[in-house]
């Protein structure tokens, strides 16, 4: 009767747990016997310490797990080779990103860094200018930037856009856009339709209709070129102005003058005496620059009647030379790439320089078509010449067709007439091929 006041379930749990701490009992006896009877004893109370009196037989199994991760971390630090060089591969990677990083911020506020001092140094040459009362020109260092750029190599891809076939569906629009943006009469062209020209390149270079520059048989000397006049004058002491208040050294433009019975210039005398047909003071030496810009008409003709001796082919820079420019950078003319030809008139030294400018793919003369501009002479531009002689019967008669320009750039006429040469032109005047630019009085 008393069994039925006891809890039969209670009873039975309890017995079960007798049984299961008796079975652990025997475990722990027999891993005590076990491999590593030692380490278990002397870690046993430092676990039991750590779990705060627990139950031993789960701290012998933490210390067993602790034993086999501390096996297995020695297996893992034996890597293969293969795994060492992937690591060094991702070592290598988060080196390369940090670089990466660093020279990107660099890239980034550097350009500003630049500007900041170009602006600086722009702003004290200005005020030496100021103050000393010269015109305000590029300094040696800003000359040195702006040679710097890559102009040459802008200009080629640009010559080779421009020599790119059209659609002729297209060319009306492309044509006519240009011709509204620089004012280009496309009514003077031989062939006035947009869809006859199949490149850029052909419509800059376009032949104007027969009549339309008529040339002035009176004027001893007439304009080579639709443009601007830039400047011009007399040379004295050796240099001529560029612009207003601006020179540049005639040796430096025109080279040695090693044509002049084989010599070159002594120290103290006069280039432009050296160079003149006639030393008896009864001539001078007089120059006249005019600029074409990109919406004149690009062919340059024959001022005069005259015979070209030698050539002088210049690989220079590929520098702007639109007005602004030639007034802030001296002897521009001289940095730039030129085709030079020296020869002779009726009245003595006769020079015609076409020179190259930014843009302008490659110069064609007709008398001279094995001459090749604007080619690549590497990253360091050389300053030197080429020379070579022409045939006795390279002579150009008034208006004669003498090259064209892929783009607008520059003529230079440098020649000896008598002193009573007067010009009747002006500075910034817009001038077309045939019309006069002087008188003899």
């Amino acid at each position: 009767m008393v069994s039925y006041f006891i809890p039969r379930g209670r009873f039975l749990m309890k017995a079960g747990n007798w049984r299961q701490m008796q079975q652990k009992h025997q475990q722990q006896t027999q891993q005590q016997a076990g491999k590593w009877p030692l380490i278990k004893n002397l870690r046993r109370p430092f676990s039991q310490k750590a779990v705060g009196g627990g139950n031993a037989v789960q701290n012998d199994a933490k210390v067993e797990n602790l034993i086999k991760s501390n096996s297995l971390h020695k297996q893992q630090t034996r890597t293969p080779p293969s795994l060492q060089a992937k690591r060094q591969q991702d070592l290598q990677k988060q080196r390369l990103s940090i670089f990466l990083r660093w020279t990107g911020l660099l890239l980034k506020w550097a350009p500003v860094g630049i500007c900041v001092f170009g602006a600086i140094e722009w702003q004290l040459h200005k005020q030496n200018a100021v103050k000393e009362q010269i015109p305000h020109t590029a300094s040696e260092f800003q000359s040195k930037i702006y040679c710097s750029l890559p102009l040459r190599l802008l200009s080629r891809a640009w010559g080779w856009l421009a020599a790119c076939h059209i659609p002729e569906n297209f060319r009306p629009y492309i044509y006519g856009w240009y011709s509204n943006a620089f004012n280009v009469n496309i009514e003077e062209a031989k062939y006035p339709d947009y869809k006859h020209y199949k490149s850029l390149s052909e419509f800059f270079t376009r032949p104007l209709r027969d009549g339309v520059r008529p040339i002035d048989e009176k004027a001893p000397l007439v304009s080579p070129a639709d443009g601007k006049i830039l400047h011009f004058g007399t040379a004295s002491k050796s240099l001529i102005e560029q612009v207003k208040g601006v020179n540049y050294s005639i040796q430096d433009f025109l080279g040695p003058a090693s044509w002049v019975d084989n010599k070159t210039v002594a120290e103290g005398e006069d280039y432009a005496d050296v160079i003149k047909h006639k030393r008896d003071g009864s001539t001078s030496l007089y120059q006249c620059v005019i600029y074409l810009a990109p919406g004149d008409y690009h062919r340059f003709h024959s001022p005069t009647e005259w015979q070209a001796v030698l050539r002088r082919h210049f690989t220079g820079e590929l520098l702007s030379v639109s007005p602004k420019i030639a007034t802030w950078l001296p002897g521009l003319f001289c940095l730039n790439e030129r085709a030079l030809y020296l020869g002779q008139w009726k009245h003595g030294f006769f020079s015609y320089t076409a020179v190259g400018a930014t843009n302008v793919g490659s110069m064609e003369f007709v008398m001279d078509k094995q001459l090749k501009t604007n080619r690549w002479v590497g990253w360091k531009n050389q300053r030197g010449y080429e020379e070579l002689a022409l045939q006795e019967n390279t002579k150009l008669s008034k208006g004669e067709l003498v090259g064209l320009f892929n783009m607008g750039s520059t003529i230079v006429l440098l020649f000896e007439a008598p002193t009573n040469f007067k010009f009747n032109i002006e500075a910034g005047q817009k001038i077309q091929v045939g019309q006069p630019l002087g008188y003899l009085e």
